[in-house]
């Protein structure tokens, strides 16, 4: 067997690829109603390198809970109490100034296992320069110390997975890949 060497992955879409609403999480379709089922938030940001520069059409995934701490998928015990108008999963892409955004319903927690996980979205950041996807969590102000992920994270990081609110309805969350202020990424 030969040994094969890394490469960075992709995106290798043009922005053409992405359709508006992408981003949306709240619609099952891009022509759906948005659920009413919980509190509309927007979480925006930049995907920055550790200089500070923009990374340009990076791509994010988003996936969450609905608005009730439930997933609308077999292995949720609650599943058929999910709200069947939001989807919870969503995609976009970084503009020229490393700039993404996400609507979606603010999430609420949930039991797994023996532990209560707090509010929360996952976030995937794939794109060149990257070797793997990027996987993070983003939690929002509040008490997140009982969230047995949250409690993976040293403590003198954790404020790094924090989405700060930025005016009402509005969420911001930079991802920095590199460098002394990096983001927090977790292992699949």
């Amino acid at each position: 067997m030969l040994p094969a060497s890394e490469h960075t992955i992709g995106p290798f879409f043009p922005q053409s690829f992405f359709r508006e609403g992408d981003n949306d999480l709240r619609r099952r379709t891009p022509d759906a109603a948005p659920s009413r089922r919980g509190e509309t938030i927007t979480i925006h940001g930049v995907v920055l390198k550790a200089e500070g520069v923009p990374c340009v059409n990076m791509v994010l995934e988003a996936w969450q809970a609905d608005a009730a701490g439930r997933f609308n998928h077999p292995e949720d015990p609650e599943a058929a109490l999910a709200d069947p108008d939001f989807l919870g999963w969503g995609r976009a892409w970084t503009d020229a100034q490393g700039r993404y955004s996400f609507t979606t319903l603010l999430p609420g927690g949930y039991v797994e296992g023996n532990h209560h996980r707090a509010p929360h979205i996952n976030f995937g950041i794939m794109g060149a320069g990257l070797m793997r996807i990027a996987r993070t969590t983003v939690f929002f102000p509040g008490d997140n110390a009982a969230d047995p992920v949250f409690a993976l994270v040293p403590a003198q990081v954790q404020s790094r997975l924090v989405a700060l609110p930025d005016g009402p309805g509005r969420y911001r969350f930079d991802v920095i890949l590199h460098g002394g202020a990096e983001t927090p990424f977790f292992q699949d």
